[in-house]
């Protein structure tokens, strides 16, 4: 069964950038180097990865993409904190959204 990962990534300008795919390492590497990679991130490498959550189909990644897109910055940086310090970077077991900020 494929998982999809909902994403963070630190932008050069600190700015944040959040995504959804299938293949973690992949995206980040065209994020970094690619055309493929998001218009956004294109201007603002390199970028880092700083939050990560597996999800079990595309619709519960969908949903907690856009939960996260409506957070503010504080709210975003307080979700990869609270994450870090868990050691939760690293794509997360339930595949729900229950969790997604714990």
């Amino acid at each position: 069964m494929k998982s999809y990962y909902v994403y963070i990534l630190k932008c050069s300008d600190k700015t944040l950038y959040t995504g959804i795919t299938v293949d973690l390492l992949r995206r980040l590497k065209e994020h970094n180097s690619s055309k493929l990679g998001a218009k956004y991130t294109r201007t603002r490498r390199p970028v880092k990865l700083v939050y990560s959550k597996s999800f079990k189909n595309r619709s519960l990644a969908t949903k907690a993409e856009m939960m996260i897109k409506k957070m503010t910055r504080a709210e975003k940086l307080l979700l990869v904190k609270v994450n870090s310090s868990k050691n939760k970077r690293t794509p997360g077991r339930d595949g729900t959204l229950q969790g997604l900020l714990s």
